[in-house]
Parts: structure tokens; sequence; C-alpha cells
């Protein structure tokens, strides 16, 4: 990439990544090391390598802090799930991975079917600001919506507080319903969420269009599939190249 590009991604010669460890697809912390790892980690470097600069992760517990990060500029690009409302101050690409959100709830929940969750008296839980917070509240129009501090909580929240649903990433609720007894996922998805890069829309449209590339170059050369199968990740998928 030409200098003025290089300077758009990164003007204190260093390319800060905004990096949520909330969606355990994209990001995690290594069991020994304790450093952030995952698909998220694998592009931004490779970004970096391809800008000639430094890499410094900036790292968050939830989607809502790492979205405000990028918007306010702390942050020189991000991996966040494309909704509108995060489209205000940022520019996003493509997405390069796809989701699935799904429901939990208790085995003995009268609740079967993704369909049956939006009616009045039922209580679902999602992490304040994620995805499925954004999606679920422009779509039930009966349920209540319970925000949990992170999107890492919404089980645990759900057990404490006795609500109906918890919603949430497919991989993450399947984790939990492991490890406490007695829950179940409802069958299907009620969402597919598209994973993105992002950068501040100050930083120009020569910039967004750069970044754009760079993902669909990620998604046609294999190394989204690649990094998703080093990591371990089942039940995401890589996203459709953008014509």
């Amino acid at each position: 990439m030409d200098s003025s590009l290089v300077t758009a991604f990164a003007p204190d010669g260093r390319l800060h990544a905004s990096i949520n460890l909330g969606n355990p697809i994209l990001a995690n912390r290594d069991a020994v090391t304790g450093a952030p790892v995952g698909v998220s980690i694998d592009l931004a470097r490779a970004l970096a390598e391809q800008l000639g600069v430094a890499l410094e992760l900036v790292v968050f517990d939830t989607a809502s802090k790492s979205v405000e990060a990028v918007k306010t500029g702390l942050a020189d690009v991000g991996f966040f799930a494309v909704d509108p409302l995060r489209g205000e101050g940022i520019a996003f690409t493509a997405p390069y991975v796809l989701i699935e959100g799904s429901y939990l709830v208790r085995e003995y929940s009268p609740l079967q079917s993704n369909e049956e969750v939006d009616q009045p008296g039922t209580r679902v839980t999602v992490g304040a600001g994620s995805a499925y917070d954004l999606f679920l509240s422009r779509s039930l129009q009966h349920a209540q919506i319970v925000r949990a501090a992170s999107s890492q909580a919404v089980v645990d929240t759900f057990i404490a507080e006795v609500l109906d649903v918890a919603a949430g990433v497919k991989q993450q609720l399947q984790a939990d319903a492991q490890r406490i007894p007695g829950l179940r996922l409802l069958p299907g998805r009620f969402m597919v969420i598209e994973q993105a890069m992002g950068l501040p829309k100050a930083r120009g449209q020569a910039a967004a269009d750069a970044l754009a590339a760079f993902v669909e170059d990620m998604k046609a050369s294999g190394f989204v599939a690649d990094a998703l199968k080093r990591h371990g990740i089942q039940g995401a998928a890589v996203a459709p190249q953008r014509t």
C-alpha cells in the first residue's frame, strides 16, 4: 500500500486493532500464555504486515467497547458484526465470517422453536451492546430483553435471575449447556451474524476501499478458512466473495 494509505490506517506508525474477547468464534485468550488468539488477531497481523507497520492490540471484553474504540479513533481497525447503528461512524467491509445466533432454554421450558420466543412474559437475556442485543431490540415485539454485562455473562445471568431465554453465539451457548446441566438449545437459528472488519469513516474512502479489498483477498486466498481450522472453530462459515 502506498504511503498515504499507510498513514490513513496507522497515523502514529502502528496499527491499533480493536479486539473483542466477547465472541469466542473470533478471539479468545491462549490457555497457557493468556495472549489474545483467534481469527481476528490473525487478520490484524496480516493487515499490519501488508502495511509494513507494527501491530498493537487493544483488547476489550464486550463488543460495545470495541466498537466505541474504533468510532473514537482509539483503535484504527476492528472486527464487528455488521449493524446499522454501528455504521454511523464506522466503514464496514463485506463480512468475512458468518456466525449463527441461537436461543438457549431450560430442559423443562415449554418453548420448542425460535418463533415461540417473542411472546408477552418471556424474558430474553443478551450481552449489552452485542449484535444480538441490537438485532433483538429491533425484532422482538412482545418479549422483554434483559441485558447482561457481557456476552460471556449471558448464561450466568440467565441462571441467576431465572430468566426464560438466553441469546448469543451458538458455540458459546453449546459450551454453556455442557457446563451447566438441564439446558438445551432451540433448533435452528434466529439470526445469521455477518462478521466484518471496519475502520473510522474519518480515515477516508480510499482506506475503506483498501480494507474491503484486503478482506476479499483474505477470503479468496483461503486465509480465513485456514484460520478457522487452525483455531478449531466449528459452526462458522467463510462468507461468500463480494463481487
